[in-house]
């Protein structure tokens, strides 16, 4: 996880055959794949990080609100971390109680994102950054949490818009990172090793949200 995979040999003879081939549009496109080749390297430098645009989100749609520098540590992944993991979390309680907390440097917590009731989904802190929710080291640095609003105790505040713009994002964080969908990398934070939360609780529907995000992953982004 998190190792630099070697250029293949195929990718190495690609610009060789080129400049055999002689001519000017053999040497542009020589160019073009060196230099290509050349930014991928740059930001997989180390101590070199990739560009940030303040207010940037990686989930199209979602409305950035900034945690607390307190609640999450600063890293290029996936290049410093693999990410192969998304863990679901409940918020035990409001949307806008959650926002608060994660706002507060002293609650040493927080998600990447969060999905309202009604389907909004906020997100506040970087998928490249490493968040402090789930209770685990190793699970935060190679994992994306998702904070849910509502409480464990009430499956009511489970709703069809949550689910299905959750999913939505799960199938998108899965696609970006090549995460597969399945149990083992789609879990709860009461499967987290050492963790003493029990979200998301016994009214979490695995079964309905690996359908949809299943569905979601293979429809269109």
């Amino acid at each position: 996880m998190g190792q630099r995979k070697a250029p293949k040999d195929g990718d190495r003879k690609v610009g060789r055959r080129a400049l055999l081939i002689g001519g000017t549009a053999a040497a542009a496109g020589t160019a073009l794949l060196a230099r290509d080749e050349l930014a991928r390297l740059w930001w997989r430098t180390p101590g070199v990080e990739k560009p940030r645009k303040e207010g940037e989100v990686d989930f199209a749609g979602a409305r950035w609100v900034a945690a607390s520098d307190a609640n999450w540590r600063r890293a290029d992944r996936p290049d410093d971390f693999g990410i192969d993991m998304v863990i679901v979390h409940v918020t035990q309680g409001s949307f806008d109680s959650a926002v608060k907390a994660f706002q507060d440097p002293g609650h040493r917590a927080a998600t990447h994102y969060i999905v309202r009731q009604d389907g909004h989904v906020t997100q506040m802190i970087r998928e490249l950054d490493v968040a402090y929710h789930a209770g685990n080291r190793d699970y935060n640095e190679r994992s994306v949490g998702i904070e849910h609003e509502g409480f464990v105790d009430r499956p009511q505040d489970l709703t069809d818009e949550m689910y299905e713009a959750s999913a939505r994002l799960t199938a998108r964080i899965c696609a970006r990172y090549d995460i597969p969908v399945d149990r083992e990398h789609i879990i709860g934070h009461v499967e987290v090793p050492g963790t003493d939360h029990t979200d998301p609780g016994p009214h979490w529907d695995w079964d309905r949200y690996m359908r949809l995000v299943r569905r979601a992953r293979t429809s269109p982004a």
